[in-house]
């Protein structure tokens, strides 16, 4: 810090600010005057600013402070909390601020504010990128986080002076995102009051009448909450456990949740009891929830230890269902005065209680390494990295374990896959199979609570798209798109290579002869970096290689009028660069023609695809002539349609005939006819050429029961 600004008397001699210092009374009095000194210079800088409320502003950035006090955070969060307006609304600069108050102040203001000065598409693309600020300076420092959770916090509370479609519209946005962050950094009561403030909002009506049926319902329940309370109670003492016992009242987002989830109704919801018993130490959770089995009949299979394996945020707790009085749900929560601490402020509680330090550090890390995932999501589309993050903040968890007993979380409805890229981005990149409780499984299959999980690897696998439409991790979504999109750039400039080549030698041009610069120009003219960028935008079909062509030779009197008859050979195992149409699904020996389709590349079409009949006469630029170039090994699927009589074991017929011919069956579908004389397979079967198809044919003509094959054409 260079120089600390004389403190300037207060902008106003409020209450409020009064209580404010006389909270500061855990702070040394170097720390008090450096935070009276900052709320003098936002009192000042935000002078001439009133909130939506009529309000003087600086009454907002105080209560955010005293929300980061109440925390018991040490002074420069205090400090950044009362300035954290101050850039995006005054003349002040960053500057200005590590100057005055310290480069670690002015770190944790830049990384609240907002980016005003960038222009944006959308309201989405700039809450995408401003979300990607913030995450980035709550990874290097934490406090970050905590403040804008107390901003968001108090700018809820006092939305009455906005419009209704602004106030629903943060309301939301708090739901999707910030309720979630408080959650995973175990800051439970502040993720309650952020979803029932933000219900209210969305909602005031339905929140109105909950909360009044709230109200009456605690008042007709009394009588046997008191005798469960009473009976928890009497049941721990006689079993000389000394402990509190705390009714758990649900709050109404969550009781509002609930009955639109799972269809119940009010008083369903209601019919479920909680209760929380707070011990001394862990050896006496476990002896508290044997004594509370002794009294009523635990719910089978609806025991949690979160004790041994806590959940991803540090949250601690035994979690058991009984059967009380009636036959009525009691759900009780067993932990001890440090676990309660955590559970209801999370990495705040590292600050709040002093002797927690150890534990406080170690919930720290883990919130830590979280950050750290999530950065490593990062992506050149915000709007991707965002919806990435918001997959990430819904951990209803599963634990999986690894063959040397490590304990993973994982979302609820992880696959395999998911744990694959949750191990090393490595190991999903390569994953070809997998062991699950020591059976091989499929790579989409769901993991459970306990699976013991083995990825088995191979140097040939790599990334599905298909693994896209049923992963639920950020992770591994983020980690498939990325080497997805690279392989398809890699090919796409292979294949652009080939396209420009073949251009320049149908006009008459060696391109070993075009001189350096010309290439310069064009890349150049194009708005490419380098010649790679170029033959990608070919290969993806953004440009197109006959004008490409025309540019690089700048006149066309350098091109020969000779028309050149070659065509571009391809296998048809490219990759992403060369993709076959669906339409028609050509197979080696078909004569065929390519298309170049923006964002995709060439798509090969047979020549009498009825798909293509229109576009190929409108805009023959785009169609190029290629031909199969003979490679072994490689299957294509193809669609032909059976129709044979209804007769015992036809179809068994059929699928023995495709074996024989060494064909598999990727899948079959039936029609019968009305009359039930006849029916119609449709076969999507695998093939290695044309020649290969006859003989599949040939064999199923030979069948008796068939009446009619034919390959189909046209769109699946």
């Amino acid at each position: 810090m260079d120089s600390m600004p004389s403190p300037l008397p207060p902008a106003c001699d409020e209450p409020a600010y009064r209580v404010f210092l006389d909270s500061l009374d855990y702070l040394v009095p170097v720390d008090i005057a450096r935070i009276k000194a900052a709320y003098a210079f936002a009192a000042v800088a935000h002078a001439h600013q009133k909130r939506m409320s009529g309000e003087a502003y600086i009454t907002h950035p105080l209560a955010v402070a005293g929300a980061i006090v109440e925390w018991r955070m040490d002074a420069d969060a205090i400090v950044a909390a009362l300035l954290h307006d101050v850039l995006e609304d005054t003349g002040t600069t960053k500057h200005e601020l590590a100057e005055l108050f310290g480069k670690e102040v002015a770190e944790l203001v830049d990384g609240l504010s907002k980016l005003d000065k960038m222009e944006f598409a959308s309201y989405q693309e700039a809450q995408a990128e401003n979300f990607r600020k913030m995450l980035m300076a709550m990874a290097r420092d934490l406090r970050v986080v905590l403040i804008k959770l107390a901003d968001r916090q108090h700018n809820l509370q006092t939305m009455a002076a906005m419009r209704p479609d602004k106030r629903r519209r943060i309301a939301h946005e708090t739901l999707e995102i910030y309720a979630p962050i408080a959650l995973r950094l175990g800051l439970n009561k502040l993720y309650r009051e952020l979803q029932d403030t933000s219900f209210r909002l969305i909602y005031p009506h339905r929140a109105e009448v909950l909360s009044k049926a709230l109200n009456a319902a605690r008042g007709n329940r009394k009588e046997l909450l008191v005798r469960i309370f009473d009976g928890i109670n009497e049941k721990l003492v006689s079993a000389g456990l000394k402990a509190e016992v705390f009714g758990r009242e649900k709050s109404l987002y969550s009781i509002f949740r609930k009955m639109k989830d799972k269809r119940l109704s009010f008083s369903q919801v209601l019919d479920i009891y909680g209760f929380r018993v707070v011990v001394q130490n862990v050896p006496t959770c476990y002896l508290a929830l044997g004594a509370l089995h002794g009294l009523y009949k635990p719910v089978p299979g609806k025991f949690k230890d979160y004790i041994a394996i806590p959940k991803a945020n540090g949250y601690q707790s035994l979690h058991t269902t009984l059967i009380g009085p009636y036959g009525t749900p009691v759900e009780v929560q067993i932990r001890t005065q440090d676990m309660h601490h955590v559970a209801q402020e999370g990495v705040a509680s590292h600050w709040l209680y002093k002797d927690m330090e150890e534990r406080g550090a170690d919930l720290q890390i883990k919130t830590h390494k979280w950050l750290q995932s999530l950065l490593e999501m990062q992506t050149t589309d915000s709007a991707e990295f965002f919806e990435n993050v918001k997959i990430d903040l819904f951990p209803d968890e599963v634990y999986i374990f690894t063959p040397k007993g490590k304990i993973m979380a994982m979302p609820m409805g992880a696959t395999v896959v998911d744990f694959a890229y949750a191990v090393h981005t490595d190991v999903g990149h390569h994953c070809s199979a997998a062991r699950v409780n020591h059976e091989l499984a499929p790579l989409r299959t769901e993991l459970r609570n306990g699976d013991l999980v083995e990825i088995i690897t191979s140097t040939q696998a790599s990334p599905n798209p298909v693994w896209l439409s049923y992963i639920k991790t950020g992770r591994a979504r983020s980690k498939i798109r990325h080497f997805l999109r690279t392989m398809q750039n890699e090919e796409s400039a292979r294949l652009g290579e080939r396209l420009l080549r073949q251009e320049l030698l149908s006009l008459g041009v060696v391109p070993i002869s075009i001189p350096t610069d010309a290439w310069d120009q064009l890349i150049k003219a194009g708005g490419q970096k380098t010649l790679e960028e170029l033959y990608t935008d070919i290969g993806l079909g953004k440009r197109l290689p006959s004008v490409v062509a025309r540019r690089l030779l700048a006149r066309e009197d350098m091109a020969s009028n000779q028309s050149s008859n070659m065509t571009l050979a391809i296998h048809g195992t490219e990759g992403m660069a060369i993709q076959l149409a669906r339409c028609c699904q050509p197979i080696p020996g078909d004569p065929i023609i390519g298309s170049i389709k923006k964002g995709s590349g060439l798509v090969i079409h047979t020549h009498d695809c009825p798909m293509i009949r229109k576009s190929r006469s409108s805009d023959p630029q785009k169609w190029i002539d290629v031909e199969w170039e003979p490679e072994e090994g490689k299957l294509f699927d193809i669609r032909i349609k059976v129709e044979i009589k209804n007769t015992r074991g036809a179809l068994a017929q059929v699928a023995a005939a495709i074996a024989e011919a060494g064909s598999n069956i990727e899948h079959v579908a039936m029609d019968a006819d009305p009359e039930q004389l006849f029916t119609l397979l449709r076969f999507t079967i695998q093939v290695a050429h044309r020649t290969h198809l006859a003989a599949v044919m040939r064999g199923l003509r030979h069948i008796p029961e068939v009446t009619r094959i034919v390959r189909e054409r046209g769109d699946a």
